[in-house]
């Protein structure tokens, strides 16, 4: 018995370490502080962790030293599927119901909405993908956004 003991404690202890995230944790990957920096525009995007079945998250393009675009976004757990609950720049919120829900992936989409329809983040080490898709003019436009990860609280 002495012997199986270990064994024992060892077979529990892998257990509870592979134990799969639930609920909005599940969209831990996302927290902390992205951004696209070129000459044109800098666009940041930062996710709070998740906390009480939610996630917060704001983003701003700035262009020329001027704020031209701001969000900010509620991801909150809905059973196993996500809301994205989003206010651009001032408009009427709008709720994107997850689709598909990845290890480090996510697509909300609705269909009601004129553009976006989907939304869609894709983590890869210090990467974070990130896409809006519709219809415009009659065709189908994607956009993207290939952030990559900064340290949170910059300078000015």
């Amino acid at each position: 018995m002495k012997r199986c003991l270990p064994a024992l404690v060892l077979l529990c202890c892998t257990g509870m370490t592979l134990a799969q995230p639930t609920g909005a944790q599940r969209l831990a990957w996302l927290q902390g502080c992205w951004a696209i920096d070129t000459p044109e525009r800098t666009v940041e995007e930062q996710w709070m962790a998740p906390r009480a079945g939610s996630l917060l998250g704001m983003s701003r393009t700035v262009r020329g030293g001027k704020l031209v675009a701001h969000e900010s976004v509620i991801l909150r757990e809905r059973g196993d599927r996500f809301d994205y609950e989003v206010s651009p720049s001032g408009q009427t919120t709008t709720v994107f119901s997850s689709t598909e829900v990845g290890s480090a992936s996510i697509v909300f989409e609705n269909l009601a909405h004129d553009f976006p329809q989907r939304i869609g983040y894709a983590r890869s080490g210090t990467a974070l993908d990130a896409w809006i898709e519709g219809p415009i003019k009659g065709r189908t436009k994607r956009i993207e956004y290939a952030y990559q990860r900064v340290p949170c609280g910059g300078t000015d």
